[in-house]
């Protein structure tokens, strides 16, 4: 996800696609552990994500 559609989303929306993609972190991770994903940056890139989303709630939360 871009920081443009994680701005526009609300509060009970970003905490949904928290959960979300720490799952799908989760669940990349573990598969990666056990046999190497084709395509390793996905990891990367679902942990960013979850970063982005996290950020973003702390910031509204804040305010």
């Amino acid at each position: 996800m871009k920081n443009k559609e994680i701005k526009e989303l609300s509060v009970e929306e970003l905490k949904d696609k928290l959960a979300e993609y720490k799952k799908q972190h989760a669940d990349l991770k573990m598969a990666h552990f056990v046999t190497p994903l084709e395509n390793p940056l996905q990891v990367r890139t679902a942990r960013r994500t979850v970063a982005r989303l996290a950020t973003e709630l702390t910031n509204r939360e804040n305010q």
